[in-house]
């Protein structure tokens, strides 16, 4: 089954994605289409597999562990106030992981409700001209993250 998170690793692996921030070990960083909040990304595994429970334990570790990297260079770049990690597999049958930072500044009738009460048709959409200085941060962000956790 081909679904738009292979499309999406399928692009990627051929330089053909613009959303792409960076590779990691477990698979693809990549920015959202809609940017409601500023620096919301995807981890995208590859290869692709249906769900968390389809890798074995090792490479669930490091895809689990992935995504805490992009949160915590997320925090870093984009002055957040927390992550929100989300998993669900329910429309792709392929495991992909939704990270939100979620800001102070939000208006208070969405701030304390999951990302998906946002009107994600009126959101801006990517933009790879003005995404790309925080996609180039992002980067920056994990690769010092990651560099922390080989020497930590």
């Amino acid at each position: 089954m081909t679904t738009l998170i292979h499309q999406r690793v399928a692009a990627a692996q051929q330089g053909t994605n613009p959303t792409v921030i960076t590779r990691m070990r477990s698979g693809w960083v990549v920015l959202g289409d809609v940017q409601f909040l500023p620096g919301y990304s995807l981890l995208l595994p590859d290869p692709v597999v249906p769900d968390l429970n389809a890798l074995p334990p090792e490479p669930r570790s490091q895809f689990l562990t992935d995504m805490a990297i992009l949160g915590d260079a997320l925090l870093e770049v984009t002055g957040a106030t927390r992550i929100n990690y989300e998993i669900l597999g329910n429309s792709e049958a392929a495991l992909h992981a939704h990270v939100f930072p979620r800001y102070a500044t939000e208006p208070e009738e969405l701030r304390r409700k999951p990302a998906w009460f946002y009107d994600w048709d009126m959101a801006p959409r990517f933009d790879w001209e003005r995404d790309r200085p925080l996609m180039n941060a992002i980067t920056e962000a994990i690769r010092r993250q990651v560099t922390r956790s080989d020497n930590g």
